[in-house]
């Protein structure tokens, strides 16, 4: 199995330290399946990648998408983590300026 795109969705706050979400990413596999809501999150320990997961009635949240052994999360966590790191050097995208019709309204 081999990840073949990982897309990463910056948040808005990512450069503030105080927020600990820092950006979503979404993943292919073998070009055939896709896994969607990953989160780059900013731990005590550094970033981390958590996995998509429900909310359950008594409030704990679930995973509902999971490598089940180590190496596939390291290679899925090494990934993804060089995904982010390429994201934040490329910088904010540029803001589409408006027309001057359009600022009227």
């Amino acid at each position: 199995m081999e990840i073949t795109e990982v897309r990463i969705f910056l948040r808005d706050n990512a450069g503030k330290p105080e927020e600990k979400l820092k950006a979503f990413a979404t993943v292919t596999f073998d070009n055939a399946f896709v896994v969607r809501s990953l989160r780059i999150v900013s731990g005590d320990k550094g970033l981390f990648v958590a996995m998509p997961s429900r909310k359950l009635p008594d409030g704990t949240r679930r995973d509902i998408a999971h490598p089940i052994n180590a190496q596939t999360r390291e290679y899925l966590e090494k990934k993804v983590l060089e995904g982010y790191e390429a994201k934040v050097k490329e910088g904010p995208a540029p803001k589409e300026k408006t027309s001057a019709v359009e600022e009227e309204f």
